[in-house]
C-alpha cells in the first residue's frame, strides 16, 4: 500500500485498487478483458484530465514560481517526460478558452492526445486568422473539431482538419506567412555521436518537407532479397538507404547547368468546387499562396477532384522555365533580384503568376531566392518588368506607403527615371 503524506484519501484508495486490479479470469472469449480494456481508457483519460486540472490549479497558486522555476520544470521533476509536460501546460492554458472541449474531457471521452490536438489545432486557426476569431466562429470551429474527435478521427487527422480551416482563413485574407512556409523558421542540426555517427534533426518548411517524404518514399520500397525472399531490412533502414542514394544523386548531377534547375516534381490536388484548399499528399493542405509559389518553380502534376474525391481531370505534369531560358534569366539578374543569393540558391519566379495565366518567358521570370520568394508571396511585395525589361520589385505600403519601384540587387545604383 502507498501512503502520501496531505493526498485525498480517496485518491490513494483508488491507487492501490487499481494497483491489485488483474486481468479477468476464466476469460475464454476475451468478453470480459475487452470490457474491462474500455473501463481503464476512459479512467485514464479521466484521470489525465485531473492531472490538468490540478496542475492548472497549482499554477495558479504559483507554487513553481515561488521557488525559482516553471509548472513544467516541477511536472518533470515529478516523472513526467518533457514532451508530456509540455502537453499539460499546453492544455492548462487552452481548456479554460474552450469550453466544450473541457466538459467533453471530463467524463473521459476524450484522450489528453485528442484533447492535445484540439487545443493546438484552434492555437493554429487563431493565429492564421489575422483580425481575429470571434466568439461564434471560435465556437463553431471548436465544435467542428470536437466532433472529428468524436467521430473517431484520430489526433493527427484532427490536426490537419484544422490546418484545412485555417489554410481556407489565410486563403480569405492572404496577408500574413503561415508557420508552415515561414523558411525562416527552417533549421537543421548535425551531431555526432560518441560512436562517430551522425545524427540529423530537421525542421523544415511543409513544402522542403513534402519535397523529403517524397524522394525517400519513391527510393525506399522493398526490393527482393538476391537469394528472391522479402526485403530484410526494416522501414528505418530503407530509408536510411534511400538517404544515402539521394545524397549520391544529388553529388552526380550537380553541376553547374543544375544552378537555378528545375526542382522536383509535385503532386497537388485541387477541389473542383474550390470550397476547399489544395492539398499535397504527404503533409496534407496548403494556403492559395504557396500553391502559386509552388507553380511558379517545379515540375507539378494537378489532379482536380469532384465532391467525392473521384478525380476529373488529370493534368500533366509541366516542366517550368527551360535550361535554355533559366540561363538566359541568370544572365540578366545575376543573382537573386531581392537580397542578392548567388544563382544557384535561387528560384525562377514567374512574375504574373502561372497560375493566373503567366507566360513562361524572359520578360516574365526573375530570379528569387527561397526567402525572398517566400515574402513575394506572402509578405506584400511585388515584381514587376520595367520598360528596361529588367525585373523591379514593388515593396509593400508597411514598408513605403507610396511603393516607390526598386531596381534588382544587381542594378541598385539605378532608378526607374534613370531607366528611361
Amino acid at each position: 500500500m502507498f501512503l502520501y503524506l496531505g493526498v485525498m484519501p480517496e485518491l490513494t484508495t483508488l491507487l492501490d485498487q487499481l494497483i491489485e486490479t488483474a486481468p479477468p479470469a476464466d476469460d475464454s472469449t476475451g468478453t470480459a478483458t475487452f470490457d474491462a480494456l474500455k473501463v481503464l481508457r476512459l479512467i485514464r483519460n479521466a484521470v489525465d484530465h485531473q492531472i490538468v486540472t490540478h496542475t492548472g490549479q497549482l499554477d495558479e497558486l504559483e507554487v513553481a514560481h515561488k521557488a525559482g522555476g516553471t509548472t513544467r520544470q516541477l511536472l518533470i521533476e515529478m516523472g513526467h517526460a518533457p514532451a508530456i509536460a509540455c502537453r499539460i501546460m499546453r492544455s492548462v492554458d487552452g481548456l479554460p478558452t474552450l469550453p466544450a472541449l473541457a466538459r467533453h474531457a471530463t467524463d473521459g471521452r476524450l484522450s489528453s492526445e485528442v484533447v492535445d490536438a484540439i487545443v493546438r489545432g484552434m492555437s493554429h486557426i487563431d493565429k492564421r486568422c489575422p483580425d481575429g476569431l470571434s466568439e461564434n466562429d471560435k465556437c463553431s470551429y471548436e465544435i467542428e473539431l470536437l466532433g472529428q474527435a468524436l467521430s473517431g478521427a484520430t489526433p493527427a487527422q484532427v490536426l490537419e482538419h484544422a490546418r484545412t480551416i485555417a489554410n481556407t482563413l489565410a486563403d480569405a485574407t492572404d496577408t500574413a506567412i503561415p508557420a508552415a512556409d515561414d523558411s525562416s523558421l527552417n533549421t537543421v542540426n548535425v551531431h555526432t555521436t560518441d560512436d562517430c555517427r551522425i545524427d540529423i534533426r530537421a525542421d523544415l518548411t511543409q513544402v522542403v518537407g513534402e519535397k523529403f517524404l517524397a524522394m525517400i518514399d519513391e527510393r525506399s520500397c522493398p526490393r527482393p532479397e538476391p537469394d528472391g525472399a522479402n526485403d530484410r531490412r526494416t522501414a528505418e533502414q530503407r530509408r536510411a538507404d534511400a538517404f544515402e542514394l539521394i545524397l549520391d544523386q544529388a553529388a552526380l548531377g550537380a553541376g553547374i547547368d543544375s544552378i537555378g534547375s528545375p526542382r522536383m516534381q509535385l503532386l497537388v490536388t485541387i477541389p473542383a468546387a474550390g470550397a476547399d484548399p489544395a492539398t499535397l499528399p504527404w503533409t496534407g493542405s496548403v494556403s492559395q499562396a504557396t500553391a502559386k509559389r509552388l507553380l511558379c518553380d517545379g515540375s507539378l502534376t494537378e489532379i482536380v477532384l469532384d465532391s467525392e474525391g473521384v478525380p476529373l481531370q488529370m493534368g500533366h505534369a509541366r516542366r517550368l522555365f527551360p535550361a535554355h531560358l533559366r540561363k538566359a534569366v541568370i544572365v540578366r539578374d545575376g543573382c537573386c533580384i531581392k537580397c542578392g543569393a548567388p544563382p544557384s540558391h535561387t528560384q525562377v519566379h514567374h512574375i504574373e503568376h502561372w497560375a493566373d495565366g503567366g507566360s513562361t518567358d524572359l520578360d516574365n521570370g526573375c530570379l528569387l531566392c527561397q526567402r525572398c520568394h517566400t515574402q513575394v508571396h506572402h509578405h506584400g511585395w511585388d515584381v514587376v518588368m520595367g520598360f528596361d525589361r529588367h525585373p523591379w520589385l514593388v515593396p509593400p505600403t508597411t514598408i513605403d506607403p507610396q511603393r516607390r519601384p526598386l531596381p534588382a540587387y544587381n542594378r541598385r545604383t539605378m532608378r526607374l527615371d534613370n531607366a528611361a
